[in-house]
């Protein structure tokens, strides 16, 4: 669906943002900027890849044959995507590189692929609402953890005090799960998403602004949360009503303009690596602090991953990591 590929686009420009936008101070447009692809890309991303699950294991019907065989070929997937992020991760980059996590949230998803898509909804709302509170609570907790416990430092990143834990991540990619279940070409389905999304982001905002006037953390984490969940689901409703649903010649207008965006959006797994192997090659010494931070490079990521997925799109088709990774999970 190219509504749910333009808002993976989006995500992975936010990440740019986020990883190489240099600080500026006393610029309040691109502080905002900054600010807001801090942490909502990367939301936004768990949320279209429970979307993406949905897709690969029946769409708005769930598959009832060959239920086993999706199962391993999303666990293939999971393996090969946290190998190819321990990988990654070895050449240390200057950024957190989220494709270990992401894999084995995958393989926490297995077990979940087929639950009904009303019981993954309350469920994943829940823990959203409940579990970066939890986090926050547990990265205190564990910030000093004895010489003999340092061996749970990585797992409990992962799980729980990591940037990406995933209690939050595994809530939220069933969440998008839960959403193509309901069908996300139906008009019902499109509004209430919106009327969910700004009613989070209302009540996250109210509750993170109080929660910060009461100097209480744990009501502000989730807030803050709730409210980012929120932002993802409203993003991925406005795409939805823009290029399914709005009137003919405004629809075609949209997918057009939105096309380069869906096709990088399209070869998620390729981008993200790229760019990482990019900023690997750009580090540099300023001021004896070794940076990656560049206007310059945050446009060129952008312009050259936009120029790469089209034209890879038109002319071969699904991206090159996409390609192995679905003949490796036999996905054709």
């Amino acid at each position: 669906m190219q509504a749910v590929d333009i808002a993976r686009g989006l995500a992975l420009f936010g990440m740019f943002i986020a990883h190489v936008a240099p600080a500026a101070d006393g610029i309040p447009v691109v502080e905002q900027l900054v600010a807001f692809s801090d942490e909502r890309p990367r939301i936004l991303f768990a949320l279209v890849a429970g979307m993406g699950l949905g897709f690969i294991s029946g769409g708005v019907t769930p598959l009832t044959a060959d239920r086993g065989r999706v199962r391993g070929q999303v666990a293939i997937r999971a393996v090969l995507i946290f190998a190819l992020g321990a990988l990654l991760i070895s050449l240390q980059p200057l950024v957190i590189v989220i494709l270990e996590v992401y894999g084995l949230a995958f393989l926490l998803m297995i077990p979940l692929i087929f639950v009904r898509a009303e019981i993954l909804l309350v469920v994943g709302c829940v823990l959203v609402a409940v579990m970066p509170a939890f986090t926050w609570a547990a990265t205190a907790a564990f910030r000093v953890l004895p010489p003999d416990a340092q061996g749970w430092r990585i797992p409990l990143d992962w799980l729980l005090t990591g940037a990406y834990p995933l209690v939050i991540w595994v809530p939220v990619m069933m969440i998008g799960l839960a959403l193509v279940r309901l069908d996300l070409a139906a008009v019902r389905t499109v509004v209430w998403m919106s009327a969910a999304g700004v009613v989070g982001i209302v009540t996250g905002l109210i509750a993170w602004q109080l929660a910060g006037n009461a100097g209480d953390p744990l009501l502000a984490e989730s807030a803050f949360t709730v409210m980012n969940v929120s932002v993802a689901v409203a993003i991925v409703a406005a795409l939805l009503a823009l290029t399914g649903l709005a009137p003919t010649g405004a629809r075609r207008v949209a997918r057009a303009v939105f096309w380069p965006v869906a096709a990088v959006g399209a070869m998620p797994l390729t981008i993200y690596t790229a760019h990482i192997l990019v900023l690997v090659v750009s580090k540099r010494q300023e001021a004896g602090v070794t940076t990656d931070d560049s206007w310059g490079l945050t446009i060129g990521l952008i312009v050259g991953s936009l120029l790469f997925a089209s034209l890879w799109r038109r002319l071969v088709g699904r991206g090159p990591l996409e390609w192995v990774v679905a003949k490796a999970s036999m996905r054709g």
